[in-house]
């Protein structure tokens, strides 16, 4: 699996130090969890990610560390946003006293409630897809594609995401076959091409929706 999967805001706090002293189980449960919690999100498999995010906080937990569970729940919402389920981030709200000013600010993002001041303490491809008046051109050198489908989701909650976005959002979901990314950001191409009356292009489009997911399926 990806490394970028692993690690969305969470690798500063998890990642073990292989010249350091062994790693605690705790950090190999958690991020084992969330590796197969966000992999398991990103293919659909729903139940299975509810199960392993569930291991992976349980392992955070026993620290006592609230900062990281906080990050945690955080990640777990930056995922929803790269699949366009834009809901509260309750998991995180319930932490936010004790998260990070960067935490906090990252989950304002996700949420498109920014305060002045929270644009610096974004990590640097979100900061910049931000600030472009071209998300699209903004990420397009990126290579981490769960950051690239996250700002992408982020852009088309501020109403910023234009075609050449949206195309890179379903290139990217594509490459990795992630369904669930794939089938949203599809759905957007879809509509779009329903409203401005493109037929042809709707019907291709749904041809490659029921090729992910089959209908009755």
């Amino acid at each position: 699996m990806s490394r970028a999967v692993v690690s969305l805001l969470l690798a500063l706090a998890l990642a073990a130090c292989s010249s350091g002293p062994p790693t605690p189980a705790w950090q190999m449960s958690a991020r084992s969890g969330l590796d197969a919690a966000a992999l398991a999100w990103l293919e659909g498999r729903t139940a299975t990610e509810a199960v392993e995010f569930t291991r992976a906080r349980a392992a955070i937990a026993r620290t006592g560390r609230l900062d990281l569970l906080a990050r945690a729940e955080l990640h777990r919402c930056a995922l929803r946003t790269a699949t366009l389920v834009f809901e509260p981030c309750a998991g995180f709200e319930a932490l936010a006293a004790d998260a990070t000013p960067e935490d906090a600010a990252y989950a304002r993002y996700l949420a498109n409630r920014l305060r002045p001041g929270d644009a610096e303490r974004l990590p640097a491809a979100h900061r910049a897809a931000l600030a472009a008046a071209d998300p699209a051109s903004a990420l397009a050198g990126v290579q981490d594609p769960v950051t690239q489908l996250v700002a992408a989701g982020a852009a088309l909650q501020r109403a910023q995401a234009n075609p050449a976005l949206v195309q890179l959002a379903v290139d990217t979901a594509s490459a990795q076959g992630w369904a669930r990314p794939l089938l949203a950001w599809l759905l957007v191409q879809q509509r779009a091409a329903q409203a401005a009356g493109d037929t042809a292009s709707a019907e291709r489009l749904q041809r490659r929706i029921d090729a992910v997911a089959p209908r009755g399926r």
